[in-house]
């Protein structure tokens, strides 16, 4: 029994002295940090606020911040120059409070990492002023970012990567800084804030691969005009150049360029009204401009055309949209073909002209030059033909017309001008035309009107 009463006693004294270690303790770290404790990276274990205080004080005074830049270049800012200095509060007494203190033994394995913010002041119109001046601040010390965005290799469209640059936002750099100086950090990396103005898109944005692919689909087609016997394709190499990417990396056709290339295939290939020389029927080359014949290729229509087939992305062989009034029968120089009308002014003579050779040729009075009523030169398809027509003159002040005269064969070629049968006329050819010619149309030898009547195309 003595020995038990001994123990006990003993093992009540060490119970006891824990019991007042651990209160004693639990009661220290009322205004100390416990065990293994660091406030904003520094160890502050079994530190009081007013040690904590007066270290922040003294590392305050020596400040520095350093600007780490994505070019790898550094930046130091120093808190004196910003008139830094440190402001006591209440925040270290609320870490300390904070803690558990009642469960202080479990901080002797368990690191505890605290933040708080510093308080300082300093003078921020001088911080923003040095912030600006800064050498990363200077436009030609900067790269400007760059989306990602398909690009034409020659033969498809690959997204390029984006280019991520240097350029700053100014606003969001200093406000960026400032918080850095009043979170008391010794180092900022501007790559880790959005300090940097990065580009909108990246190679692997939706938006960026949704364009290549489309504009993919649109170089996959293929258009091939048949201006025979030549042809010309649109392939995507040159559809390429005719395609881009807005801002939102939308798909958009680059319509002035797309009218321009319409605007030579026109230049190159029609027809109408231009200069034309030819062999007459009396072996003679001859040059004629003007008329009403040939191709004209509708830039409008077909710049729509164009887009469609593209779109479509399929492989196309067609023939470019004319204006309806303006075709010819072949794509050459001499675009009226083999069978047409041959009407020498000079001569008043005409010919037919059929598969190449003259199968019919004849006298002809053609519009009186000294009235103003010479018949027009040029190149004319036939408007239409019909039987047994009335021609009228221009209308008097009565309202009369001039003359009304009936004719068997009436084929117009330039409003109310054509060709018809004249059998009032004794005579055709020679020189009448100068004394009495006609209001402008071609007249024709009953007989040979009647056979003229099928007549298709008109050269004059």
């Amino acid at each position: 029994k003595k020995v038990k009463k001994i123990l006990l006693t003993i093992f009540g004294s060490i119970l006891g002295v824990l019991i007042l270690v651990y209160a004693g303790l639990a009661i220290f770290f009322n205004s100390h940090f416990m065990f293994n404790t660091t406030v904003n990276g520094n160890d502050y274990s079994l530190k009081s606020v007013k040690d904590v205080e007066a270290d922040m004080e003294s590392q305050v005074q020596g400040y520095t911040l350093t600007l780490k830049e994505a070019d790898g270049d550094t930046e130091v800012i120093n808190g004196a120059g910003i008139s830094l200095e440190y402001v006591q509060t209440d925040e270290i007494s609320k870490l300390v409070s904070s803690q558990k203190k009642f469960l202080w033994p479990m901080s002797l394995w368990n690191k505890q990492e605290l933040e708080t913010k510093v308080a300082v002041q300093y003078n921020e119109m001088v911080l923003e002023n040095d912030l600006k001046n800064l050498p990363c601040m200077d436009p030609e010390n900067q790269v400007e970012s760059k989306n990602a965005k398909p690009e034409f290799n020659g033969t498809q469209y690959e997204i390029t990567e984006e280019i991520i640059g240097t350029q700053i936002d100014e606003a969001k750099f200093i406000e960026a800084v400032k918080a850095a100086v009043e979170g008391f950090q010794y180092e900022l990396v501007l790559g880790d804030t959005d300090c940097y103005k990065l580009p909108k898109y990246v190679s692997t944005s939706e938006e960026v691969i949704a364009a290549c692919e489309k504009m993919n689909l649109y170089a996959s087609a293929e258009i091939k005009y048949d201006f025979h016997p030549d042809t010309v394709v649109v392939d995507a190499k040159q559809i390429s150049e005719w395609l881009r990417v807005n801002e939102n990396m939308g798909v958009r056709f680059n319509s002035d360029k797309m009218k321009e290339y319409l605007a030579e295939l026109g230049k190159k290939y029609d027809t109408w009204g231009k200069q034309r020389e030819f062999k007459a029927a009396n072996g003679n080359t001859v040059t004629v401009s003007g008329g009403a014949y040939g191709w004209l290729l509708n830039e409008k229509e077909e710049y729509k055309e164009l887009k469609k087939d593209i779109k479509s992305g399929k492989k196309v062989e067609r023939e470019p949209v004319f204006y309806s009034y303006a075709k010819a029968v072949e794509h050459t120089n001499t675009d009226w073909g083999n069978t047409y009308a041959e009407v020498d002014l000079t001569n008043q003579r005409m010919y037919f002209i059929k598969d190449g050779q003259i199968v019919l040729e004849s006298p002809v009075v053609t519009g009186k030059p000294s009235t103003g009523c010479a018949t027009p030169q040029g190149v004319y398809s036939l408007t239409y033909k019909t039987r047994d027509a009335v021609l009228r003159g221009e209308r008097d002040e009565n309202g009369e017309p001039e003359y009304e005269t009936p004719v068997a064969y009436w084929m117009p070629f330039n409003g109310g001008i054509g060709l018809h049968d004249a059998d009032w006329r004794g005579s055709f050819g020679g020189t009448i035309y100068k004394y009495s010619g006609s209001h402008g149309c071609i007249n024709l030898p009953y007989k040979n009107a009647k056979n003229k009547y099928k007549l298709f195309k008109l050269f004059f």
